[in-house]
């Protein structure tokens, strides 16, 4: 039996639950770290739609959450647009939100990506995209989004 093809990030925020989760949620916050235009409806079945992710290389993502625990808990299937591998709600992001040392830890897991190739490129997108989310989260201007770094 294979490993699953799962992206796993873990980050401590300083900020409390309900500041990262309000930057999770909340379609002004969102474009703050990620993104030039959110749109979501925060309850299971409601829209994940986030467009102009990845500087030059502006990208519209699209889902529906699962599941939505205020300050806790997020689920939301994901997918890109144009992506014929990883098309519109193909896979599944769960982030837990954890109060630890006076701040936020962020755990997040992304399943259901199709190859190697995929995983590795939204592990560099989440390390650059989470990375931002800690900035700002902790009241920082995390700075213009260039988007990840491509691989060369």
């Amino acid at each position: 039996m294979t490993e699953p093809l799962v992206v796993r990030r873990e980050l401590q925020i300083a900020a409390p639950p309900a500041t990262v989760f309000a930057f999770l949620t909340d379609p002004e916050k969102i474009v703050s770290w990620m993104g030039l235009e959110a749109t979501t409806e925060t309850h299971p079945g409601g829209l994940y739609l986030l467009k102009g992710i990845g500087g030059s290389r502006a990208r519209v993502a699209r889902g529906k959450f699962h599941e939505v625990v205020p300050v806790h808990r997020l689920a939301y299937s994901f997918g890109w647009e144009d992506g014929e591998e990883v098309p519109p709600g193909s896979s599944l992001i769960e982030i837990d939100l954890v109060d630890k040392d006076n701040g936020t830890l962020l755990r997040m897991t992304h399943s259901g990506l199709p190859n190697a190739a995929q995983c590795e490129s939204h592990a560099k997108g989440w390390a650059h995209y989470l990375g931002r989310l800690a900035v700002v989260a902790s009241g920082r201007h995390p700075g213009p989004d260039i988007g990840p770094a491509q691989s060369t």
